[in-house]
């Protein structure tokens, strides 16, 4: 607690009266903090601290990696800067060993410094220092933590873009249209043929032809499980299993959650996300993702990411088996499936051959340069495609929307159709669908029907965006649990109404609980699902308490071996 003692022999508050030092006592807090112990994290709503003993590491995230950027000491403060701007914590403050800090909100910091001229001008002197700190802060964080060299429409090299991207790892494309010399980290020069994909990293490691796994691990991205044994393993990283791993993690649930590409799912494709509660001004999906991954993290979860669930089965021990690419073998005491969806593909003849050189499915935000000055067609009239038509506005020439139906308003949310009204390089076409592709290396150019009249014509252009809904990617899972005719898993009365035979025990399946028991689902997978982000975030909360309740019945529960009676 603080005392007067304390603030009178701070150096910062040296030339306050008693009367002064004692608003200070009354305003502020005393915070012990634990070695290793988080005082604040990067993002946070600021508050003023000052140091009163230990030493602290202010570190920042740069894609993947958590840097160490400067050290302060007693004595010191922080926190002054992002107050009086009115902006986020920029950096991540950590004890390095026991420490306590002397604390005051925001809004009593800018009453000290409304009420004391003497604490106001010194704060104000010493924020020169802090904000050249800054300065330098942004000159040392590296513009590319890679650079990719490939042939520009090499459907490997897109891949690859658009993981780092999707991952927030900042890179640099470079496109090899001749033979050109790469650098190493030894100096030596590597000449690149025209078909040759390189990722050149920050510290001049040279990688040839990475797979998105050997990328990943080579940045420090987790891509094995820390732990043979959790008490819930999680199968996706999009909002559901994301709100899931951060419930379950801070519940104190020995926790792992699997993600094959990137967080954020399917939502994490979207350019903007306008109607998700809490962001006034909208957020983008990969953002969004982002943040909920590194909080899940902070939380302690296990995240490894590049990874395949191949198959699931249930082992000795009331305990289950998740499979991973590559036979690694993960034990867990109960599964949340929450792999989303996949986008659905357009039945074109040869369009396949043309993924990643100019067809893509999802708003494939990092061909905005391809775009530029180019016309661009959009498949589908949803709120993805609404999105990525108000995106790719700012790039594209033109940018058209293909909608089999009369129009958007039976899709699409209204505020994206206004949106979409005041973009004049923005168009739909209503009763049309793409029924052709053509192109030598690359998409060149597409044939566009028009269902009433079924005139078909041509149409020049090098991006092709599809978004026309997804399906769910279940058929890895064991016949044990029960799916709809698309493919979404069934959970909760569901599972007890209809599917009699595949429910072994006496209890009812609990509500997010599939036909295998200890094994849950969430979000797009689970048949009948609201698609929408914040359903999603709710029944990854959900799943959780699910879970506990799952838990406590492994106490009193036993199996049986006939199907339990039909509850009418």
């Amino acid at each position: 607690m603080v005392n007067f003692d304390t603030v009178r022999s701070a150096v910062l508050f040296a030339s306050l009266n008693d009367q002064q030092c004692t608003n200070v006592v009354n305003q502020s807090a005393e915070i012990e903090v634990a070695s290793n112990g988080y005082l604040t994290y990067e993002g946070e709503a600021p508050a003023f601290y000052y140091f009163l003993t230990g030493t602290f590491e202010l570190t920042k995230r740069v894609g993947a990696v958590e840097q160490l950027v400067h050290t302060r000491t007693a004595g010191e403060h922080i926190g002054e800067v992002p107050i009086l701007l009115g902006t986020a914590f920029p950096v991540s403050v950590r004890a390095v060993g026991p420490a306590r800090v002397l604390r005051l909100d925001a809004q009593d910091f800018r009453r000290l410094m409304a009420d004391l001229p003497d604490f106001a001008r010194t704060i104000t002197e010493e924020m020169m220092p802090s904000l050249i700190g800054l300065q330098k802060l942004a000159l040392r964080i590296p513009t590319s933590q890679v650079t990719l060299y490939g042939h520009p429409w090499d459907p490997a090299a897109y891949a690859l873009r658009d993981f780092l991207a999707r991952n927030n790892v900042l890179f640099t494309w470079a496109a090899t249209s001749s033979t050109m010399p790469i650098r190493t980290d030894l100096g030596r020069e590597v000449v690149a043929s025209e078909h040759a994909l390189y990722a050149r990293l920050h510290d001049g490691t040279l990688l040839a032809d990475p797979t998105l796994r050997n990328l990943a691990t080579s940045l420090g991205m987790r891509t094995t499980p820390a732990d043979q044994v959790y008490d819930l393993a999680i199968v996706g990283a999009g909002p559901a299993g994301l709100s899931a791993a951060v419930y379950a993690a801070s519940e104190g649930l020995r926790t792992l959650l699997i993600e094959r590409e990137a967080p954020g799912g399917q939502a994490g494709t979207s350019s903007r996300i306008e109607n998700y509660l809490g962001f006034p001004a909208g957020i983008a999906g990969d953002d969004l993702g982002r943040k909920a991954f590194e909080q899940a993290e902070r939380l302690g979860a296990d995240i490894v990411i590049t990874r395949n669930v191949v198959a699931l089965r249930t082992g000795g021990d009331q305990q289950h088996e998740l499979v991973l690419d590559g036979d690694e073998v993960v034990r867990t005491r109960a599964v949340l499936l929450a792999t989303g969806v996949d986008w659905r593909r357009l039945r074109v003849p040869e369009i396949d051959r043309f993924l990643g050189c100019g067809v893509f499915y999802g708003a494939a935000r990092t061909e905005a340069a391809t775009a530029r000055d180019q016309d661009v067609y959009l498949v589908g009239g949803g709120n993805s495609a609404g999105q990525a038509a108000m995106f790719f506005s700012g790039y594209a020439r033109q940018v058209t929307l293909l909608v089999r139906k009369s129009g958007l308003a039976a899709s699409m949310s209204h505020y994206l159709i206004d949106q979409l009204a005041t973009k004049a390089n923005v168009r739909v076409e209503p009763y049309t669908e793409v029924t052709g592709v053509a192109g030598r290396q690359h998409l060149e150019a597409i044939s566009v029907t028009n269902l009433l009249t079924n005139e078909t014509t041509l149409r020049p252009t090098s991006v092709l965006i599809v978004l026309i809904g997804a399906d769910a990617r279940t058929a890895w899972l064991p016949e044990a649990v029960a799916r709809d005719e698309q493919g979404g898993v069934l959970t909760g009365a569901v599972v007890r109404t209809h599917m009699v035979p595949k429910w072994p025990l006496t209890r009812d399946p609990f509500f997010l609980e599939t036909s295998l028991p200890g094994v849950f689902a969430a979000g797009d997978v689970r048949a009948g699902s609201v698609k929408r982000v914040a359903a999603g975030v709710g029944e990854g909360g959900v799943a959780v308490s699910c879970v506990h309740d799952y838990f406590e019945s492994l106490l009193v529960a036993l199996p049986s071996s006939e199907p339990a009676p039909v509850q009418k």
